[in-house]
């Protein structure tokens, strides 16, 4: 694999048992590459160890005056240095590449989890470990991977160079051979302390980063509430326990680094000495003693190669641990056990939306909204009902069902056509308007009807005006990372409007106006309504604007349906629905409920409106009152209170 055929047509099945056997299942998919940068290596290090001979062949040919040896020796030197020009240059060509597309795959098998979890990644592994892994981890497994290549050319070549000093010159020779593996190995005892400064300091980094990416996201509400330097002060201290982790750190692999200087000199020095004197005696000649003295101090270069290898391993252990424990994860399993793909369902089914586990249904072509007292428990409805619930929820819960299709059994595709799942926190990403509405749709909703009824005037107004010519085409305006540009009203609707490009079969919604004003709120709903005529709409909300215009409304109380039927019924007949919505405490609910009236005709429930509606019918709103129009007191931001008594007063 070169670097210009990346991306991989398919990056391969990992092995993620564990850190060193996706290490392994990594270079043995690199194994072309690692030979080539082997091959290199080898002619590299092998120039670098003919040199201490060639220049002992030159001292002793100028000892014993003769010129023919001399150009000889010169001639065999400027070959040399060649070979090592050639060697080295390919060898960090190789290495690179073999860096690179390391790199390459590992992203590549990143982003093709992420794709497949969506967002239960996130649920599942901590914001800042999927950053970390996908940009500094990734980077530490390639340079593992560039280094082995490295590390066996010059473990070999060394392997070589003691052989052929023992057959040179035995004296010094068996001096040389068995000091050798004292260097080599001197350092193991020290890796297991630097291996664990090091991953401190990666777990501190990592929580800084999390820490640092959360006060960025919050920081237009951090502003709001003064409380930016509280965030940042804690961003301060992080980073100075990072910064004190990579110290500790720091001094262990200066120490291995100071042994690995330290030990070859001592030897060197020995060498020198010992030499000199059997050179005195003797019983060598200067030229050997020369060759010897080369060949110890060009040692030095390839027992670099082993302390860098601890390096990369120690640091890209923990990194190859993290990216398997991300490309492990698992969600629901789309074909069940014991069926073959051909049953499984390949098409978009369409029918009622149906939750076994809560009892709530959404009648096929309605506008169904649900009321949950509980916003964690609405929004892993709003999952359940996309078929987002991650493996281990799908085996002890049954699954929804489209049209009395099963979502598990649905191809991943085939499903996420099928129902779109827009959470209460949607994710904008960098670009233009026209980029970010350009996503898989039916194409039968264009974008100026999505963002009219998404109420998106003003945003087009200001992207209008942030944009940098004059009069400029709102759809071309960038939008950037995360709409951090917008107000939290704006990136909502935008995102409203994206779903609705989208037009899927069924629409769920979690809480879409929870950050726009009840004059805005109010439109959103009616265009919402409106665009979504024929279609299966669910929308999580406990506005009364917005409940005021579903066709029929769910009330699912300690996970399950507690009662169905419009609205303004609900209000009047089941206390623990008018309480959520009204956001009244229970014992505030009963002493308003007492003063209604002394007959207590209104705590009565209203006929089918406790419970759950019998499959096939359809509870149809009262008569819109006055509050239900969009008249301008409808649309003026009131209190909860303020609301409820209007809507009594209309009843």
């Amino acid at each position: 694999m070169q670097i210009r055929d990346l991306p991989y047509p398919d990056p391969g099945d990992p092995d993620v048992r564990s850190g060193p056997r996706f290490l392994y299942w990594l270079g043995r998919n690199q194994l072309g590459g690692q030979c080539r940068s082997l091959a290199w290596g080898l002619l590299h290090q092998c120039g670098i160890a003919g040199l201490p001979l060639a220049v002992g062949f030159a001292v002793q040919a100028v000892v014993d005056r003769s010129g023919g040896r001399l150009a000889l020796s010169g001639g065999l030197i400027a070959l040399l240095g060649a070979v090592i020009a050639v060697g080295d240059t390919m060898l960090h060509r190789t290495a690179v590449t073999n860096w690179i597309t390391a790199a390459a795959r590992v992203q590549q098998l990143l982003a093709r989890k992420t794709a497949e979890l969506g967002s239960a990644l996130t649920r599942r592994v901590a914001a800042g470990e999927v950053v970390a892994v996908s940009t500094g981890d990734v980077e530490k497994i390639g340079w593992f991977v560039e280094a082995l290549s490295r590390f066996l050319a010059a473990a070999t070549v060394l392997v070589i160079i003691c052989a052929g000093l023992l057959l040179y010159l035995p004296s010094l020779g068996i001096v040389v051979a068995l000091a050798m593996p004292v260097l080599a190995l001197a350092v193991l005892p020290l890796l297991s302390t630097a291996t664990a400064r090091a991953d401190v300091q990666r777990e501190k980094a990592g929580r800084a980063t999390e820490l640092a990416a959360d006060t960025v996201a919050g920081l237009r509400v951090l502003r709001g509430i003064g409380g930016e330097e509280l965030f940042l002060g804690r961003y301060r201290g992080a980073s100075q326990e990072v910064r004190r982790a990579a110290v500790r750190s720091a001094r262990m692999w200066s120490l291995i680094s100071g042994i690995q200087v330290l030990l070859p000199g001592l030897l060197l020095i020995g060498v020198v000495w010992y030499g000199a004197r059997l050179a005195a005696d003797g019983r060598i000649e200067v030229g050997q003693l020369v060759t010897v003295y080369s060949a110890v101090t060009l040692l030095l270069f390839p027992l670099r190669h082993f302390q860098e290898i601890a390096m990369a391993y120690s640091f890209s252990r923990p990194s190859a641990k993290r990216a398997a424990r991300v490309l492990a994860l698992e969600r629901t399993a789309y074909e069940p056990a014991g069926r073959p793909a051909s049953e499984v369902c390949p098409e978009v089914p369409d029918g009622d939306l149906y939750d076994p586990v809560t009892g709530l249904l959404a009648p096929a072509g309605e506008f169904t909204a649900v009321v949950c007292g509980d916003p964690d428990a609405a929004g892993a409805l709003a999952e359940r009902l996309g078929g987002h619930a991650t493996a281990q929820d799908t085996e002890k819960l049954p699954s929804v069902l489209l049209g009395g299709v099963a979502l598990d059994d649905l191809p991943l595709d085939t499903a996420r056509t099928a129902v779109l799942v827009q959470d209460k926190d949607p994710v904008l990403l960098s670009g233009t308007l026209s980029e970010l509405l350009d996503v898989p749709s039916s194409g039968q909703v264009p974008a100026a009807q999505a963002l009219a009824a998404a109420q998106c005037a003003d945003v087009l107004q200001s992207l209008a005006q942030a944009a940098v010519e004059p009069g400029g085409d709102p759809l071309r305006t960038r939008i950037t990372e995360r709409g951090r540009s917008l107000s939290g009203g704006q990136r909502q609707r935008l995102a409203l409007a994206r779903s609705l490009v989208t037009d899927p079969e069924v629409l769920v919604l979690d809480e879409p106006t929870s950050a726009v004003d009840s004059h805005t709120e109010a439109r959103v709903a009616r265009g919402v309504k409106g665009l979504r005529a024929g279609r299966t709409t669910v929308v999580f909300a406990s506005s009364p604007l917005l409940l005021d215009h579903a066709d029929r409304v769910v009330f699912v109380h300690e996970g399950a349906v507690a009662a169905t039927g419009p609205h303004r019924e609900l209000l009047h007949g089941d206390q623990r629905y008018r309480a959520v919505v009204t956001r009244h405490p229970d014992e505030e609910a009963e002493r308003h409920e007492g003063a209604e009236g002394p007959d207590g005709a209104d705590r009565a429930p209203a006929a089918g409106t406790s419970g759950t509606a019998p499959a096939g019918r359809t509870a149809r709103a009262a008569p819109a009152g006055p509050s239900a129009r969009a008249t301008p007191a409808a649309q003026a931001p009131r209190s909860a209170p303020q609301a409820f008594a209007d809507i009594e007063e209309s009843a």
